[in-house]
């Protein structure tokens, strides 16, 4: 269930959304118009908001002024008249032409907000470690500096507390002239290059950290999936690991990783990381590159599927479509069917390219269902993610050989006249973008 106790005020301090989703005629979108407007609302009452109205239109083309058609536009107006709605939610990425045009005809008092700005908002509530404040105040950043036109206050619940660490909230964000436009698009683009000098920071850590795990040979498991699909109450029924697991979209975002114990009492790491979802803002993707090379890292991917979802299939292609938007490497994957006490009769969805997946297995997390079975089958893949290889690198590629301490195991290293010999252990999938140093 969704926690509300920031709601139990009163109905009045709930924000009412009308949402507003499009169907493009000869568009291909992975969800259909009906599901994906479902999945909105359930994003907005995760952001603890009250959907109360909602709407669509077919058309042949997207308006360039408005998005929608201008009867639309009244239609929704009259909607928000009737309902006391004072937020617009659109199922898709405005433009901040769009947005600005939108604004200006439903008035000042009602908000715009689309797909992306939701997410981010969500991350915003959710982020709960330093770093994952820092990702998502650069998403917020690089989304609101072409948007800069009036107030911003369904971004302004920073993480660390509004406004964020950088006292942002107050700097002109309400458009009263060009020149304090300009200062505010000044201040933001400061900021997001701070951002990003602070975020690689981060990503030098974690790479740092990476190494070290590499050289004690301890494999990692990345748990990655559609949000809500069971991740984090799999990685908790396998490790004891205690963290916050909740019905609702994006429960969890900041990543958590645990030691697991395999059946032969090998270890292995497993790591939990933020669930994927369809139209993932690219801003949000980009700022959260840090936390994702883990998933690069890895040495074998758990891709967890909510098996009793009806768009199961569906959600896993929105899962390998990003896993290739962050190019992400050919890592072995195991599939995980996620919640089959709530299955029934049904069969498991059947996926056409079952060969590109090491195995499939099928578990209930909540209820401990072959869990078993799930670590057989992990150890089994673990066997084969690694090979070993005799690789000479000339001294002139030195970025290489510092690459492969952090990628590989490296059992023996001489230096010679004219390069390093390395004998290392390294995972499989590597094999061949080394190949051209192979002794």
């Amino acid at each position: 269930m969704v926690d509300r106790t920031h709601q139990i005020i009163s109905d009045d301090h709930i924000e009412r959304a009308v949402i507003v989703g499009v169907n493009l005629r000869g568009s291909r979108p992975l969800l259909n118009l009906e599901d994906s407007l479902h999945e909105l609302t359930q994003l907005a009452d995760t952001a603890g908001m009250q959907v109360v109205g909602q709407t669509y239109q077919n058309v042949a083309h997207i308006d360039s002024a408005t998005f929608i058609g201008t009867g639309k536009v009244d239609e929704i107006q009259q909607s928000l008249l009737a309902t006391g709605a004072k937020v617009v939610i659109f199922d898709d990425e405005l433009s901040p032409r769009h947005q600005r045009e939108l604004e200006k005809r439903f008035g000042e008092d009602i908000k715009v907000l689309d797909r992306s700005a939701l997410i981010l908002d969500i991350f915003a509530q959710h982020a709960s470690t330093r770093e994952g404040a820092l990702q998502v105040e650069l998403a917020q950043y690089e989304y609101r500096l072409p948007r800069l036109t009036r107030q911003w206050t369904h971004l302004a619940r920073q993480a660390g507390g509004g406004g964020g660490r950088g006292g942002t909230g107050g700097v002109g964000l309400r458009g009263p002239g060009e020149t304090q436009l300009e200062v505010d698009r000044r201040e933001i683009s400061r900021k997001i290059i701070k951002l990003r000098a602070d975020i690689e920071h981060v990503r030098e850590h974690r790479s740092r950290h990476r190494a070290q795990r590499d050289r004690s040979n301890i494999p990692l498991i990345a748990l990655v999936g559609y949000t809500n699909a069971g991740k984090s109450t799999l990685l908790h029924a396998l490790t004891g690991a205690d963290i916050y697991i909740a019905d609702q979209l994006f429960a969890t975002l900041d990543p958590t990783t645990r030691r697991l114990d395999l059946p032969t009492g090998r270890h292995a790491l497993m790591s939990d990381t933020v669930g994927f979802i369809q139209k993932l803002p690219t801003t949000l993707v980009a700022a959260f590159r840090a936390t994702l090379e883990e998933i690069s890292e890895a040495d074998l991917l758990m891709v967890v599927v909510d098996a009793n979802h009806p768009n199961a299939l569906e959600h896993i292609e929105t899962v390998e479509d990003t896993l290739a938007e962050i190019d992400v490497p050919p890592i072995p994957r195991l599939l995980v069917w996620n919640k089959i006490d709530q299955l029934g009769d049904k069969p498991l969805p059947m996926v056409t390219n079952a060969h590109e997946y090491v195995a499939q297995v099928a578990v209930s997390a909540s209820k401990s269902q072959n869990l078993r079975a799930l670590l057989d089958a992990t150890e089994e893949a673990l066997k084969v993610t690694t090979t070993q290889a005799i690789l000479f690198i000339p001294y002139h590629r030195g970025d290489v050989v510092s690459r492969l301490h952090e990628l590989a195991t490296v059992e023996h290293q001489e230096h010679g006249e004219e390069g390093i010999h390395l004998t290392l252990q390294m995972p499989t999938y590597l094999r061949e973008r080394y190949k051209e140093f192979e002794v």
